[in-house]
């Protein structure tokens, strides 16, 4: 389809031109920054498939179906995948610029860190149930809530909780303020349009796997 197509040359594009164009040479970064153009689009990205799961799952209690919940159930494993590429990603960038893989006293590291155990816990507890109605009810309830909790985690606490190494906390400047420049603007939306894309795309193709794996045991 045209829009895997675009998907493919969006992620390229924003990979190649990320790590090939000139970017500003600011104290600390330096040519690290470049991790901007990987780091937030896989945050982005995560963001808008865990919202699309949510949004399933409130279909899912209004009208229960198989399908809503597969939708759901695979579009949090997109979001969970993401969200650990954003932590590795993150992790490595700190390792360059704070001189640590990880600040226990950065508000937004845990916070983070905090919504990906939230929503792990949310597959641990469909593994426990054994009947498919029961499972798949508390799931979009708990995957809601999951949601709900995420959002104060990484929006709301860091900016209340006191300082914090990332870009527009408490003080520190945010990159659009001072150095995503004209050049690193048209790469780095490039990125994140590639990357929600990709998103979606992993959770389209997962769930497909889990429609056919479906119809096999019903066979």
């Amino acid at each position: 389809m045209l829009w895997k197509a675009l998907t493919a040359v969006l992620l390229l594009a924003g990979s190649v031109a990320g790590l090939l164009i000139p970017v500003p040479r600011l104290p600390i970064v330096n040519e690290s920054i470049r991790n901007l153009f990987f780091h937030v689009p896989m945050w982005f990205s995560m963001f808008m498939v865990l919202m699309v799961s949510v949004w399933y799952s409130i279909l899912y209690l209004r009208n229960p179906s198989t399908r809503l919940d597969v939708l759901a159930h695979e579009a949090v494993k997109s979001g969970i995948v993401l969200g650990v590429l954003g932590l590795m990603t993150g992790s490595l960038w700190a390792r360059f610029t704070w001189g640590s893989w990880w600040v226990k006293e950065d508000p937004r590291l845990n916070g983070a860190a905090v919504a990906l155990l939230i929503y792990g816990a949310y597959l641990i507890l469909r593994g426990s149930f054994r009947d498919e109605q029961q499972r798949a009810r508390v799931s979009a309830i708990y995957n809601i809530f999951a949601f709900a909790a995420a959002i104060p985690l990484l929006f709301v606490l860091p900016r209340v909780s006191g300082n914090s190494l990332h870009p527009g906390q408490t003080g520190n400047p945010g990159f659009n303020q001072y150095d995503l420049d004209s050049t690193m603007r048209p790469v780095f939306y490039t990125a994140v349009i590639g990357w929600v894309l990709f998103a979606f795309w992993l959770t389209q193709i997962s769930s497909r796997l889990e429609f056919l794996k479906i119809r096999n045991d019903e066979k």
